[in-house]
């Protein structure tokens, strides 16, 4: 894909058979703040957010990288009714190496959400993206979150071990999930 091409990232819908994933606006800033507890962050880099000037920074410069063409940061919804399920981003999309992020909210888990989201996102990715695979780093430890690059065929690249999370150390795998083209 060509940089005048991903910079019409703020103009992507992707939808699946129970999803709507629609770019990240300042419309669900009071449901990214709410449902981005410490509880969803266990296993990620980024802590909730203090205070609501938190999220609507993560959105300005969520905004920014669509307009500038390097991230896709889309929120999640439920077809139907619209509700606000989670965040999904593909970033460094002008490499060759992507790398996928998703979190939902946690009265959304369970449901086959998170895999239908990046099932949808990544035949979006080999439909409009020239890359050589995808990176899907996950806690070793979060099961659910492994199983959906592992139902994509994606493999284990490499293992390691990071702080995170105020200083908690996690042991990480790393999957590449290659293109189906």
């Amino acid at each position: 894909m060509t940089l005048k091409q991903l910079q019409n990232l703020i103009d992507v819908r992707i939808l699946s058979k129970r999803l709507l994933l629609v770019p990240i606006s300042v419309k669900y800033k009071e449901n990214i703040f709410r449902e981005f507890t410490s509880e969803i962050t266990k296993y990620m880099s980024p802590t909730p957010p203090k205070n609501i000037s938190d999220t609507e920074k993560f959105i300005t410069d969520s905004l920014k990288t669509l307009n500038d063409g390097s991230n896709l940061q889309l929120v999640i919804l439920d077809k139907e009714s619209a509700e606000f399920l989670g965040n999904i981003g593909l970033h460094e999309i002008q490499s060759k190496h992507p790398e996928f992020g998703i979190w939902l909210k946690k009265s959304a888990h369970g449901n086959g959400f998170g895999r239908e989201a990046i099932t949808a996102l990544k035949s979006w990715t080999d439909k409009n993206l020239n890359y050589e695979y995808i990176l899907y780093p996950v806690v070793a430890e979060n099961i659910p979150s492994r199983k959906i690059p592992e139902s994509l065929g994606g493999k284990i690249f490499r293992e390691y071990d990071e702080k995170i999370q105020g200083g908690n150390l996690h042991h990480f795998v790393e999957f590449r999930i290659y293109p189906n083209k």
